[in-house]
């Protein structure tokens, strides 16, 4: 039952992410990721069972518990790092991860940089945006991204793909996906990750190059043990 309805929820997605992007005439791929992040065993591998590769965890130790035994079954299975990453734990997620898309400063720069180098795994890293300015949220701030994405790449020696963003959950997205991509076209970056189950459609009409779905694909999210 559980395989049947993910398979089935992932099929409305893909196709409303086609018709989404015919709409508007786009030809460009919409990488949809797959928030699992909480989500149980047997969720995860019925979206497998239903050719879903590329998945979003928000926590290092967690992705690691579960991710290597797939990895042997799953090639091609692709890890994106969404959630908050402290640079003492960069050294594991540049082993785990094949994008990062949390880069939000500095020291993490820098941190990721050392590992990328030691480990000769050389990332695509996508700078997160703080569009709303909102204290509580990582980020770096509108006006300091282009500064900060140049840095990254000449100083560090960075792959930098592009930019992510989480608009403010009291607003309406549509700005902030505007700024996003307008910043993103400033950096001449090609990646837009902007997206979640409620507003995903709409950031493909402002240009959204990866999606991140959870709850639409999984149903809601268990407690945190």
């Amino acid at each position: 039952m559980i395989t049947t309805t993910i398979s089935q929820s992932l099929s409305v997605i893909i196709d409303s992410i086609n018709k989404a992007k015919n709409r508007i005439g786009r030809d460009e791929p919409v990488t949809l990721v797959a928030v699992s992040k909480q989500q149980p065993d047997e969720r995860i591998d019925a979206a497998l069972d239903a050719g879903q590769r590329v998945f979003g965890e928000n926590r290092v130790q967690e992705a690691m518990s579960r991710s290597a035994h797939r990895r042997a079954s799953y090639p091609d299975l692709t890890l994106h790092l969404i959630g908050p990453l402290q640079t003492n734990k960069a050294a594991e997620a540049v082993a785990l991860f094949d994008v990062i898309e949390v880069l939000d400063r500095e020291k993490l720069a820098a941190a990721l940089a050392k590992e990328m180098a030691k480990q000769d795994r050389h990332l695509p890293c996508l700078v997160q945006v703080n569009t709303g300015e909102e204290e509580q949220k990582s980020g770096i701030r509108p006006q300091d991204t282009k500064t900060f994405v140049h840095h990254c790449q000449s100083h560090h020696g960075l792959n930098i793909t592009g930019l992510m963003c989480i608009p403010p959950a009291d607003e309406e997205p549509a700005m902030h996906f505007a700024l996003l991509a307008k910043l993103a076209a400033e950096c001449g970056l090609p990646v837009l990750s902007m997206g979640m189950s409620g507003d995903y459609l709409e950031a493909i009409t402002f240009g959204a190059t990866s999606v991140r779905v959870g709850s639409a694909i999984f149903g809601a999210r268990l407690p945190r043990q």
